[in-house]
């Protein structure tokens, strides 16, 4: 028991599956804008943090739906805030070898990545913290 680190109540069941969906479209928007699952996003370290983010949001839906919260929580805390710093590092002062979003702060996909993000982090980092205060 100590592994799954708090036995959630029924009520909880809608956080956890609306955290888990916001998940999933992260991963989806990701997939899109990267032209396909089988497809890499250049330059390459970029397309690597698109599949490793599409993989950390996957197992987050995973882990909120098995009851994981803890491990859960924070995991979709990252799948939120990674995305969201790329995108301001992205379009503010560029990353390397690439430089072709700097400015483009209204794309439309990119903005439909930061509200669902966004929305992700607000659900989140409130129910981590409160996993943090349950007794395993």
């Amino acid at each position: 028991m100590s592994h799954r680190t708090a036995v959630v109540a029924e009520a909880a069941w809608a956080p956890r599956w609306a955290g888990a969906l916001l998940c999933l479209v992260v991963a989806a928007i990701h997939v899109v804008d990267q032209d396909g699952l089988t497809a890499t996003k250049a330059p390459s370290y970029i397309g690597v943090a698109y599949h490793v983010l599409e993989i950390a949001a996957v197992i987050a839906a995973v882990l909120l739906l098995l009851g994981l919260v803890r491990l859960g929580w924070l995991l979709a805390v990252g799948v939120a805030l990674g995305p969201l710093v790329g995108y301001i590092l992205s379009r503010g002062p560029g990353l390397p070898h690439n430089s072709d979003d700097i400015g483009n702060w209204t794309e439309p996909l990119g903005l439909v990545s930061l509200a669902v993000e966004g929305a992700l982090l607000l659900l989140s980092v409130p129910l981590f913290v409160r996993s943090l205060r349950r007794r395993p």
